[in-house]
C-alpha cells in the first residue's frame, strides 16, 4: 500500500472543502471559515477537519453549521472525488488561525509605533 496515500487524501479532502465551504454554502454562519488541515485515520473512515475562524464569528456556530452540513458536504465530496469511499467528517475550531490574526494586529501596531492600548 502506497504510504502517501493518506497525506494526498487529506489534501484532496481539504482543497475541496475549502471550496465548499467558501463558494458553495450560503449558510451565513460559516463566511469566514477557512479549512487549514485534514487529518485522516489510518483506516480512513474518518476525517477530522480542523477550520479556523477567521471574522468575528461564533465559533461554536460556525461547528454547528459545518456539523449540519455534514452530509452535503460528505455528497457533494463523493461526486468530485474518485475514491472508493469518502470519510466521515470531524469538524474542529484550529485557535492557530485566531492566534496569527491577533499577531499580525500586533504587529501592525508595533510597525506603526503605537503601544498597546491598556
Amino acid at each position: 500500500m502506497d504510504p502517501h496515500r493518506s497525506e494526498r487524501l487529506a489534501e484532496a479532502l481539504r482543497e475541496e472543502l475549502s471550496e465548499l465551504i467558501g463558494y458553495e454554502m450560503s449558510d451565513p454562519r460559516v463566511m469566514g471559515v477557512t479549512v487549514s488541515n485534514v487529518t485522516t485515520s489510518p483506516d480512513k473512515k474518518h476525517a477530522v477537519v480542523s477550520v479556523g475562524i477567521t471574522d468575528n464569528s461564533d465559533p461554536k456556530e460556525a461547528i454547528a453549521a459545518l456539523d449540519h452540513a455534514r452530509h452535503f458536504l460528505k455528497r457533494e465530496l463523493s461526486i468530485r472525488l474518485d475514491t472508493f469511499r469518502i470519510p466521515e467528517l470531524h469538524f474542529e475550531t484550529d485557535v492557530s488561525v485566531a492566534l496569527g490574526s491577533r499577531m499580525e494586529a500586533l504587529l501592525k501596531r508595533v510597525k506603526k509605533g503605537r503601544p498597546k492600548d491598556q
